[in-house]
């Protein structure tokens, strides 16, 4: 499946036909989990209309466990440039600006050897099928408050959206984002779904706001943080996350820029888990994102340990908090009553000794 120059990869098989013959590809490995992989997809597309000369390629990174594997794929969005098959260049996360820098000069490089080949754009079709009813539904309640602009909050691609992207910013308000640009469906059908005939539009819990003015006019007067849902300090949502079990399993996410909590906040934080045991790792128990994650989830599973997770590489903040309070640079972690225990090769240890399961008793 493809739209406009992205191919969408259906099998295997399918991925090698889709690199057969190409001098340059650029792929994108995502994840429909992965919040930012949403965003990057759109920037992944427009930059596919952008380069026509290259070949860009689009691929649930677990859904095809070989190929990740075969480009040693250890978190989400991945994106990976290949010269006649191999790869040249990298860029993790949801790095938008680093990504069209990489694939403007990969453009550049091939362009000045080979002919450009424009690719006609393809009808757009309805997602998986949906009709575009319930595909806009879907999608203003995609996150409590849901913003539809022109380009991406990193990257607005129009006046209006960058003073709406900053308005929400200096308002600390969380939100999820659409590029209208990026789906000519959604730009017309959603006019006439809102009746609402210009963009941006907020959506706050499924129902239009407005425009900018209307916005600007709400910020002004407090009433759009009074209706905003209210965002949870780190400490509070952790001690949530964390209390649903003995065991609990966390993980981090490198695309998001969010200052570190200061040690004063984690040792507070740290000091409420008297009671409980946690595994910072990437990636979960079923889906773990790396080798050492990999492992000691399988050792604690053949232990009889039971517990819920939560995947740090959805939060950078908790991330490069914890590596700073714990001094402990890496993951996985494991604490024990708000202590650290260590990394794989201390539970290692414990499993084999026997004293693992004598603390968790």
């Amino acid at each position: 499946m493809s739209k406009h120059n992205v191919n969408e990869v259906t099998s295997d098989a399918h991925f090698q036909q889709l690199l057969e013959g190409r001098s340059a590809s650029v792929l994108n490995f995502w994840a429909s989990w992965a919040e930012p992989c949403k965003d990057m997809n759109q920037v992944f597309e427009e930059l596919s209309r952008k380069y026509p000369s290259l070949h860009f390629i689009q691929l649930e990174a677990e859904s095809f466990p070989d190929i990740s594997e075969h480009y040693e794929i250890a978190a989400v969005p991945t994106f990976i440039l290949l010269k006649s098959g191999t790869p040249i260049e990298r860029i993790e996360g949801a790095n938008a600006p680093a990504l069209a820098a990489a694939v403007a000069k990969f453009a550049k490089s091939i362009t000045s050897t080979t002919p450009s080949t424009s690719f006609p754009p393809t009808p757009t079709t309805t997602s998986k099928g949906k009709d575009l009813t319930t595909r806009l539904q879907e999608l203003i309640k995609a996150h409590p408050v849901m913003v539809f602009i022109k380009g991406t909050p990193q990257q607005p691609r129009c006046g209006f959206s960058r003073q709406l992207v900053e308005l929400l910013g200096k308002v600390e308000v969380k939100y999820g984002s659409f590029d209208i640009l990026a789906d000519e469906e959604v730009r017309q059908g959603l006019k006439e779904f809102s009746n609402w005939p210009t963009y941006p539009q907020v959506y706050v819990n499924g129902e239009l706001i407005g425009g900018l003015d209307i916005l600007k006019e709400m910020i002004e007067s407090g009433e759009f943080q009074k209706l905003a849902p209210a965002e949870e300090d780190l400490n509070t949502r952790l001690k949530k996350l964390i209390n649903k079990s003995k065991v609990m399993v966390s993980l981090p996410f490198p695309f998001l820029r969010i200052p570190s909590p200061s040690r004063e906040q984690f040792d507070q934080h740290m000091s409420s888990l008297s009671l409980s045991y946690q595994l910072f790792m990437k990636g979960d128990p079923t889906t773990p994102k790396c080798g050492f994650s990999r492992q000691i989830t399988a050792l604690l599973k053949e232990q009889g340990v039971v517990y819920d997770t939560f995947d740090i590489l959805e939060d950078e903040e908790v991330r490069q908090g914890l590596k700073t309070y714990s001094d402990w640079p890496t993951y996985p972690q494991l604490y024990i009553h708000g202590e650290l225990v260590g990394g794989l090769d201390i539970v290692k240890e414990m499993v084999e000794t026997g004293e693992l399961k004598e603390v968790l008793a």
